[in-house]
């Protein structure tokens, strides 16, 4: 296995040394015709398992006859796999005996809070799965979609990821942003720093996005002449000293035409103004400086500050199906523990991802020299990531926590944690046990992701 692995880096080097300049990936409809056949999944992933049978073949996902008895749209999702049992437990005491299928910020973990932090691991379920037109789109999006602006934007492509055969890094990250996660979907979560006692204060925010590129009906004519990948607005309303702030995005597909577009509402000055910094390392909404404004969602934003490079694939235990995690039953106390989220809340199962490393350019500043993303294959979605200081020496490590969120359906975090090494704390993302599940059928109005309305809702 070892050696199967070192094949995959070596084979990712090679992609990355002949890829260097950027690509177009456009690809034969005979290439793109693989897709949904023997050897691809729809989504561009590899349908078989590996050779220890550890990973199992792909086939097809959480599908409707797979949801438990009784779920109804709106409920928190239980769990399809309960019943699995836990095949073995990674502590500070065994990891080295797993740390090729490991992550460097896992490791880092499990050595910084050797009694708190460790990963129970679960047999693998390869549950990703999309509505049938996403899927559709991602063939048509193959022979078509390509990057523009040096890979700071991209055209011809809507729907489904881009690029379903990525030849570089930059087509990589395009793939993870542009991943669905439905159209318009409106949540209510919590977001808290825990002090390294595990004392904290819950912030709640309520999030609405719309996908503009996701849109049934959306082409990429359409996309090119209104350059807008997707509406976001968010609105604190928790605790009481920072309720009323919020904030609107509008996102751009072509980031050099027309850059991001983004306002704050103050509370304190009741007015909107236009905020050009929200965006790259500005610091995270009520984060108490503990993520940059580009880790939301793992990662957000324009991807020209840094030189993309793909690795190659491994095989990673990576948190998946962490229905637990996400049940209504649990509370937040439950899991927020000092140094790191309650670990016997999580599960991890072992996944093929792409190792995708960013290393800042010579001409531009980031807070974060250099950092190392974890891509999920079936899914697109980064499952971990490793953010570096100035120094090139690890500072942060990232997780997302992952489920099918199976009535839309699509894979996406029910969790993300931020753990700032230097300074013992961490920072959770999108707590929802105690709130309503995410709506996937939210309805805006036309004038919902305006100034002026931000405006309206950010009034106390």
């Amino acid at each position: 296995m070892a050696k199967m692995m070192n094949k995959w880096l070596l084979a990712g080097a090679v992609v990355s040394a002949l890829c260097s300049s950027v690509a177009s990936a456009k690809v034969s409809a005979d290439k793109a015709a693989q897709l949904g056949g023997d050897v691809y999944t729809p989504m561009g992933s590899i349908r078989a398992g590996n050779e220890d049978g550890s990973i199992p073949a792909w086939a097809g996902g959480i599908t409707e006859d797979m949801i438990p008895e009784g779920y109804q749209v709106g409920d928190h999702h239980p769990d399809p796999f309960a019943d699995d049992e836990k095949l073995f437990t990674i502590d500070a005491s065994n990891y080295q005996q797993y740390q090729e299928h490991l992550t460097v910020g896992q490791v880092a973990l499990l050595k910084a809070y050797p009694d708190r932090f460790k990963m129970h691991v679960y047999p693998t379920r390869r549950s990703a799965s999309y509505p049938q037109h996403v899927l559709d789109a991602v063939k048509a999006n193959a022979t078509r979609a390509e990057l523009i602006q040096e890979g700071n934007g991209i055209k011809g492509a809507s729907v489904g990821i881009p690029f379903p055969f990525p030849e570089n890094g930059l087509q990589l990250i395009w793939n993870s942003i542009t991943r669905y996660r439905g159209v318009s979907v409106e949540r209510e979560v919590g977001q808290a720093a825990p002090l390294p006692d595990g004392s904290y204060v819950l912030v709640k925010l309520r999030d609405e996005l719309h996908h503009i590129y996701n849109e049934p009906d959306m082409t990429p004519e359409k996309l090119e002449e209104g350059n807008v990948l997707f509406l976001f607005r968010q609105n604190v309303t928790a605790p009481a000293r920072l309720a009323g702030t919020a904030l609107l995005v509008h996102e751009t597909m072509d980031q050099v035409k027309e850059p991001r577009k983004a306002w704050t509402y103050n509370t304190g000055q009741r007015r909107v103004r236009r905020a050009p910094n929200v965006a790259y390392d500005a610091p995270g909404t009520a984060s108490d400086g503990l993520r940059t404004t580009d880790d939301f969602d793992m990662f957000n934003g324009a991807p020209d500050r840094y030189n993309w490079t793909i690795k190659g694939k491994k095989e990673i235990y990576i948190p998946y199906n962490t229905y637990k995690l996400h049940s209504d039953e649990v509370t937040y106390d439950e899991i927020i523990k000092p140094g790191v989220i309650n670990s016997d809340l999580v599960r991890y199962e072992k996944h093929r991802v792409w190792v995708l490393e960013a290393n800042l350019k010579d001409d531009t500043r980031h807070q974060y020299k250099k950092r190392v993303f974890y891509i999920d294959e079936d899914s697109w979605q980064i499952a971990a990531e490793e953010m570096y200081d100035e120094r090139g020496e690890l500072w942060r490590v990232a997780q997302a926590y992952l489920v099918n969120y199976y009535d839309v359906p699509t894979l996406w975090s029910t969790l993300e944690a931020y753990y700032d090494l230097p300074s013992g704390r961490y920072l959770v993302i999108g707590l929802d046990n105690q709130e309503n599940m995410y709506n996937f059928n939210a309805e805006f109005s036309g004038s919902h992701f305006t100034p002026s309305a931000l405006r309206r809702a950010g009034r106390r």
